[in-house]
């Protein structure tokens, strides 16, 4: 796929499987779909819930940096554990932990590149046990939302000023014609459309047929094709923050882009928001 931005911010099934036993690895499911870890899950991962573990279970926001810490090290993770992500649905998931991970700027942080989909079509195997891991020793930096987090104020202001928004939700989410995927229930937001200005690219735009992200060259034209260059401050956004987190890796670990912010909000709130501006 060409030499990404951030080289380490993949690995490749053939890697993980060589890598499965060292001590220093710590592999974690982050699926849309929870029930699948206990079907069966690469052997020695654990399962890392996106809705229960990561976000507040009474504030609309992220763990605190102590919540944080407490949850790494019931996983056996600690500050210097490489730690690998995957999931089912091309890694939306893996990848919205991936950014959860930075906003408490975890270093050493991969995505298995292709997820659940490469794994199972390669016959690698799959377990059901639940595996034992040392307490891990984490201390936790200070959450930063400044670096790759947008809020709805700062989009306001982006988008006041004419500064690119990439929309990756489907065709019909931005378009108005639906509120949510279409196979999915048509929830979430009183109204339908996209910001003003912003332009649409599908976030899985970005993967193959296999699961496995397009190559570099690829990714490039997919962008700058509409106007999302390297010297641009860009702020990504879908319905609740997951799919764009995938756009936001693809923008900054496989494509270098140094400004570039999810807003997590997304069109839940902009959908909501009173006197804020839509377009279809």
């Amino acid at each position: 796929m060409g030499t990404p931005a951030n080289p380490d911010a993949l690995v490749e099934t053939e890697w993980l499987a060589a890598h499965l036993d060292d001590a220093n690895i710590r592999v974690l499911e982050s699926s849309e779909d929870v029930t699948l870890y206990d079907k069966g899950h690469i052997p020695g991962a654990l399962a890392i819930n996106w809705h229960t573990e990561l976000n507040d279970q009474v504030v609309r926001d992220y763990l605190n940096a102590e919540q944080f810490a407490a949850l790494l090290e019931a996983k056996g993770i600690s500050n210097d554990t490489t730690v690998i992500l995957y999931g089912d649905k091309n890694n939306w998931w893996a990848a919205y932990t991936f950014w959860v991970f930075k906003l408490f700027d975890h270093k050493d942080v991969r995505i298995l590149d292709g997820g659940r989909q490469k794994w199972e079509a390669e016959g690698r195997p799959y377990s059901t046990e639940i595996p034992p891991h040392p307490k891990g020793s984490y201390q936790a930096a200070p959450r930063d939302d400044s670096r790759i987090r947008a809020f709805r104020d700062q989009v306001h202001e982006h988008q006041d000023n004419g500064l690119p928004l990439v929309d990756v939700r489907s065709a019909a989410e931005f378009s108005g014609e639906k509120l949510h995927m279409p196979e999915y229930p048509q929830e979430g937001a009183l109204r339908g459309g996209h910001i003003p200005g912003a332009k649409n690219i599908p976030w899985a735009s970005a993967v193959s047929e296999d699961g496995t992200f397009k190559s570099t060259e690829e990714l490039k034209e997919l962008y700058e094709s509409k106007g999302f260059t390297a010297d641009k401050d860009i702020i990504t956004y879908c319905r609740i923050g997951e799919r764009s987190s995938h756009t936001w890796f693809v923008l900054t670990q496989l494509l270098g882009y140094p400004q570039v912010r999810n807003y997590d909000g997304s069109w839940t709130e902009w959908g909501n928001l009173v006197n804020s501006p839509i377009e279809k």
